[in-house]
């Protein structure tokens, strides 16, 4: 603790003193801190550098990936029968294609009627609509037989919506249900009408009766249906589910295991957990047709194998009793030839001998497909290369030049007079630009590909685009080589230096490694400045304290003295 009050005894502000003293010895660190400071700028600069320079790099592996001039391109006469993808493989040409079968995925259609009976007599005098099991839900509210409205409630029993009708019709219209067939079946002495644009109740649509122009109107089938989102237990199967009586159920689809429980699990449950297996079907209910149907994933003439382990839920679902629908595979012929088979509507070069050549059936008839090379990707790196460089070069112009403000005032860059950017700057611009020896005149030169300097920078521009589509047409392989020859190509050599610069022990890395450093040393020599300014003033502080207190003895003892002599007179 620093002790003493500045003045107190000597009327001297000596802790103003000694500040601005300590200012004055801390000048050298001012010094330091504005030369740490142009060093960061630098660092700064550099790095910024280092991330365009990386950016160039990775358009040079663009150019340098051999994929990219193998690159192809298709056309297809007609879209509607065929998409097509040519890999760098497929040799350029004209195929006939020929579709005389698209593939189609065989299904598996189990037992029609799975469900049990709406009831098991014709007394329905206890069955409510909202329990009924249809293959759909009754709504509540009205529908038309006759021209009278029939209005219904979901709580309502199905022979209470048999005694409506005949009471709005005057018992014109009876109904009854016949257990035998699961039908509702509505008698009249004269034709039956039914339904209107009005009415809100579906339960005609559930019942399944449809106008036929004669006094007796049936249900178009049988109305019992399995419920998905009851469990299997009371799902309304004709035949009751079991799992073997301990929860354990099983079953198998194309030798894939599924698991269920007859208590707990819905029908839903268990044709969801189908679908996400590895079985490889679709499992679907069937309202209409009160059925369950399997379909597989993949198309072709390939078949779906059921297996009833523990329990009997493919027998009870109908599956073990149903057939298979054969699937088709496609059929096509290339350039006229043999009748070719395929599983999947893809034809790949598997199934047709085409190389590098990918299609997909789209429709049946006959089509062409051209296959020629796509020299867009080129040219579009050989643009995003442009870009780079140029960027690179004007970084390296902005950091090497120097401005002047309006008032005169000249400003040099961060990196004016740095001899590394300065190099790299034309390092960069004669590998790019000169001239390649031992290529054929037609492409030994960027100016070949149409690419120009304007002579008052560092920049590139494709200026000639003709020239280089000309070119890539009608002699690829020379702006391949031209790039790409492993010991002369252009973007070769420019990748190689740009790897000495910001490789992982790259000359741009190791500046910044040196730049931090001094940045580093330059805080280590601050701290011990201010290490010795620090000790320097504590000194000082004691020094100028020892003269307070001695200041303030002497005038208490001036002050005993005054005192004493002064009553003495």
């Amino acid at each position: 603790m620093e002790l003493g009050l500045s003045g107190l005894a000597s009327g001297f502000d000596w802790r103003s003193f000694i500040d601005q003293l300590m200012e004055v010895e801390r000048a050298p660190q001012k010094a330091l801190r504005n030369e740490q400071t142009r060093i960061q700028e630098r660092n700064n600069a550099y790095r910024s550098l280092q991330t365009e320079l990386q950016v160039l790099q990775n358009r040079l592996r663009d150019l340098l990936n051999p994929d990219l001039y193998a690159a192809r391109r298709t056309a297809v006469g007609d879209a509607n029968l065929l998409k097509a993808e040519a890999g760098t493989a497929a040799a350029p040409g004209l195929y006939t294609i020929e579709i005389l079968q698209r593939a189609t995925a065989a299904r598996w259609v189990g037992v029609a009627n799975v469900g049990a009976a709406l009831s098991p007599s014709g007394d329905v005098s206890s069955l409510t609509l909202a329990n009924a099991p249809f293959a759909t839900a009754v709504t509540a509210g009205t529908f038309t037989v006759n021209g009278k409205q029939v209005s219904v409630e979901t709580t309502d029993t199905l022979q209470d919506v048999f005694d409506k009708i005949a009471a709005a019709t005057g018992g014109q219209v009876t109904a009854g249900y016949d257990a035998v067939s699961d039908r509702i079946i509505l008698t009249s002495s004269s034709e039956i009408v039914l339904g209107s644009a009005s009415d809100t109740s579906n339960f005609l649509q559930v019942a399944r009766l449809y106008n036929n122009g004669t006094s007796t109107v049936a249900s178009a089938g049988a109305l019992g249906a399995v419920r998905l989102d009851a469990t299997l237990a009371h799902a309304n199967f004709a035949t009751p589910v079991t799992d073997g009586g301990s929860g354990a159920g099983e079953f198998r689809i194309n030798g894939v295991s599924i698991t269920y429980n007859a208590t707990t699990d819905t029908l839903a449950t268990v044709l969801e957990r189908i679908n996400q297996s590895s079985a490889g079907v679709y499992a679907t209910y069937d309202a209409l047709s009160d059925r369950i149907v399997l379909t597989n994933k993949s198309t072709g003439d390939i078949g779906i194998a059921l297996e009833d382990v523990t329990g009997n839920f493919l027998a009870a679902a109908g599956l073990t009793g149903g057939s298979l629908q054969r699937g088709q595979n496609l059929l096509f012929r290339v350039n006229g030839g043999d009748t070719l088979t395929s599983t999947s509507n893809t034809i790949s070069a598997a199934s047709s001998g085409i190389a590098g050549l990918t299609l997909t059936a789209l429709g049946e008839g006959t089509t062409t497909v051209t296959v020629e090379r796509d020299t867009d990707p080129v040219k579009q790196a050989i643009q995003r290369f442009l870009e780079a460089y140029n960027k690179v070069q004007a970084l390296l112009d902005d950091y090497t030049s120097s401005t002047t403000d309006a008032n005169g005032v000249v400003r040099a860059g961060v990196l004016a007079g740095e001899s590394d950017a300065n190099e790299i700057a034309s390092r960069l611009r004669n590998l790019v630009y000169q001239q390649v020896s031992g290529f054929a005149p037609v492409a030994d030169h960027l100016a070949d590909l149409g690419i120009t300097t304007s002579g008052e920078d560092n920049k590139l521009r494709l200026s000639d685009e003709a020239a280089l589509d000309n070119l890539l047409r009608n002699d690829p392989g020379a702006v391949q080589r031209l790039l790409t020859d492993e010991s002369r190509g252009v973007a070769v050599r420019l990748q190689a230096y740009l790897e000495r610069l910001v490789g992982d022990d790259g000359t741009l890395i190791r500046k910044q490694t040196t730049l931090a450093r001094q940045s580093s040393d330059i805080d280590a020599q601050i701290r011990e400045m201010e290490r010795l300014v620090q000790a320097n003033r504590q000194r000082m502080i004691e020094a100028f304290t020892a003269m307070e207190q001695a200041q303030a003895r002497i005038n208490q003892q001036l002050q005993y003295l005054l005192r004493t002599f002064g009553q003495g007179s």
